[in-house]
């Protein structure tokens, strides 16, 4: 399957809401954007809450997750918006993303989340928190 399939898959789980995929979505689809800036759907120019999203689940877990993922739709529901016309969250404090070109050198991609095809259940926390950290050490790198 290509990523674009496993992505539609994963959403498809996801928008279940059901554990593990739902209350992980925003951490997948920030993941799966960082692979692939040129997405139809991928935010635009750097100023996207997804990079505060991961430091927030890396550095808290579910609980964290949750609380950045809450601020980020409060700020989007009240129309603050920052450069680039993309909501800037109050609660980030990660380090600026990098100006730099996305990383073509992955390690974790979708398709170790997918696991057989169908992101099965077993592991998928664990999983997803590789694809994580391997994004954001991938995009703070040297090597584009």
């Amino acid at each position: 399957m290509t990523c674009e399939e496993l992505f539609e898959r994963l959403l498809a789980l996801d928008h279940s809401r059901r554990p593990p995929w739902g209350p992980l979505h925003a951490v997948a689809v920030t993941c799966f954007f960082l692979q692939h800036p040129a997405h139809p759907l991928a935010p635009l120019g750097r100023n996207d809450p997804g990079w505060a999203i991961l430091h927030a689940y890396l550095a808290g877990g579910q609980q964290a997750l949750d609380a950045v993922t809450d601020a980020a739709r409060r700020s989007n529901s009240r129309g603050h918006r920052g450069r680039g016309g993309a909501a800037r969250p109050p609660f980030d404090s990660s380090p600026p993303m990098p100006d730099r070109p996305a990383p073509r050198a992955l390690k974790v991609t979708i398709a170790d989340v997918a696991a057989d095809g169908s992101f099965p259940a077993p592991g998928y926390e664990q999983r997803v928190r590789r694809w994580a950290e391997d994004t954001v050490a991938m995009w703070t790198s040297c090597a584009p």
